[in-house]
């Protein structure tokens, strides 16, 4: 589930009618001081971030003047919560508040309804104060081609014991809550607390919303970057990715960066999973051996060569890694040797200087780790292939043995090796890139090579390859292809190469 920061999600309240604090985000502590004058009041500030219970981490104070709030501003920015560093306060009035309630809209799976929830209780720990019986919480289901009545949101607030004109004032936020959830496809619109001031006002004092993953592309007025339930806004590794994976539905790629600006030594290892289950069992096996995690990644569901390939690129990307570690399911469907191959064109071109075990287990996994063991031999750092019967258990001893083998060797910054189109020869596009073909380097070993491994794609005249099929009919073969630059290069001369860009990191 996608989700908002509250400041935004206070402008969605402000413009659907519903009351909010005066206020708005702050990026640094001058900014802060400006918006704390010109409420002229003293102010809450909030870190945004991705979290419940933020005033247990010290991350909501108060301040009775502007000079305090720059102040305090100074001190909440660039916290660190979790993987996420603040980089925005939201400063708003405080408010003189008589009475707290919680309003919140989810979606009923089970139902397949929104459900409203309403309770003459809020603030932090609610859900758990309801569940445990503390708390009485008013419900009822909505219907999204009418939304909520006004009937209804009043009756529902009635058997709370609110009356009056305050009845109506939470009736008509009530109302409204249940018109923006279904207007923006919420899974989760929550206003906690929706707060009774002393004036007998009705404001809503926080909220957090979330946006079903399916539905942001119909929202772009969010502004909501990758539709995916993450604790962090998006790193640009994380940003870089998800176009990988926009534009290539062929099995899954899932990355997500856990840590950030680490040392070489510190023991983080670059993740590469198949499968969730088995991707879990696996981080389990390499944090109980001692490492840390950079970064989660998943390629499943039979994706192709290419988007291995720029998966293991990105991972590479990260700076400080003392290995890479790749395994998941030991029972996966998918054509093992499609990873592998794209695994081995991108160790080559990283000049990989870190070693790396990778457990593939699953169809044609005996091929897959001899052509990891082929084509990763002659690398600066080790390369390891394991099958599905070797554990994760086995394979974290032989990430261990290998990092521990390769501290103190000289360690360069792994870049991406340069390539220029050869003067002699042809290219042709492919989804999301360029091959390239060297006439010069296409002797009869290569030419045999790329028939075997090209499966049809190519044919022999006058003893130099061209294309048996039209550009249309080749765009998405970039999975044979590559096996042919691999191979190519690993057992003939280097005639082919597939030029697969990565938008943002290499061009």
């Amino acid at each position: 589930m996608a989700r908002l920061h509250e400041y935004q999600g206070k402008q969605l309240l402000k413009e659907a009618g519903i009351a909010v604090p005066a206020g708005g985000p702050a990026a640094t502590a001058a900014e802060a001081k400006k918006l704390a004058a010109e409420i002229d009041a003293p102010v809450v500030l909030k870190i945004q971030a991705w979290t419940t219970s933020r005033a247990k981490l010290g991350g909501i104070k108060f301040a009775d003047t502007p000079e305090q709030a720059a102040e305090i501003a100074g001190e909440l920015l660039g916290m660190q919560v979790g993987s996420f560093t603040v980089d925005r306060v939201l400063v708003e009035e405080k408010l003189a508040i008589k009475t707290e309630c919680f309003a919140s809209i989810i979606v009923d799976d089970a139902a397949r309804q929104p459900l409203l929830l309403f309770s003459l209780a809020g603030g932090s720990g609610i859900e758990e104060r309801a569940a445990a019986g503390g708390v009485s919480v008013a419900q009822t289901h909505l219907d999204v081609t009418t939304g909520l009545p006004d009937y209804q949101a009043r009756n529902l607030v009635r058997r709370t014991g609110i009356s009056g004109r305050t009845q109506m004032q939470m009736a008509d936020a009530l109302v409204k809550l249940a018109a923006l959830a279904i207007k923006k496809e919420t899974r989760s619109a929550e206003i906690n607390p929706l707060v009774v001031t002393e004036d007998g006002k009705v404001v809503a004092a926080d909220c957090r919303f979330t946006i079903d993953d399916y539905a942001v592309f119909r929202h772009k007025e969010l502004g909501i970057e990758i539709a995916r339930e993450m604790d962090h806004p998006p790193t640009e590794l994380e940003r870089i990715s998800y176009e990988v994976e926009k534009n290539d539905h062929r099995g899954t790629f899932y990355f997500a960066q856990l840590a950030q600006g680490f040392g070489p030594g510190e023991g983080y290892l670059g993740f590469h999973g198949a499968g969730g289950g088995g991707s879990m069992m696996s981080m389990d096996a390499i944090t109980k051996a001692g490492f840390k995690i950079a970064n989660f990644t998943d390629t499943s569901g039979n994706p192709s060569a290419a988007k291995v390939y720029r998966a293991a690129m990105i991972i590479l990307s990260q700076p400080n890694l003392d290995g890479y570690f790749g395994s998941g399911s030991g029972v996966a469907s998918q054509e093992q040797y499609h990873s592998a191959y794209g695994l081995a064109k991108a160790f080559y071109e990283m000049n990989l200087s870190i070693p790396a075990v990778i457990r593939l287990g699953g169809n044609s996994e005996d091929r897959a780790v001899q052509i990891l063991t082929d084509f990763c031999a002659g690398l600066s750092a080790k390369v390891e292939g394991y099958r599905k019967d070797d554990t994760p258990a086995f394979c974290a001893e032989r990430i261990t043995t290998l990092v521990a083998d390769n501290k103190g060797k000289p360690r360069q910054p792994m870049t991406k090796r340069m390539f220029i189109p050869p003067k002699n020869g042809f290219s042709f596009p492919i989804n999301g890139g360029t091959v390239y073909v060297d006439y010069d380097k296409c002797d009869e070993a290569t030419n045999a090579l790329l028939l075997e491994y090209g499966k049809g794609i190519f044919k022999i005249e006058n003893g130099k390859p061209v294309l048996a099929l039209t550009e249309e009919e080749v765009a998405g073969k970039d999975s044979e292809l590559i096996a042919c630059d691999v191979e190519s290069r690993g057992r003939a001369n280097d005639a082919i190469y597939v030029s697969l860009p990565i938008a943002g990191l290499w061009d």
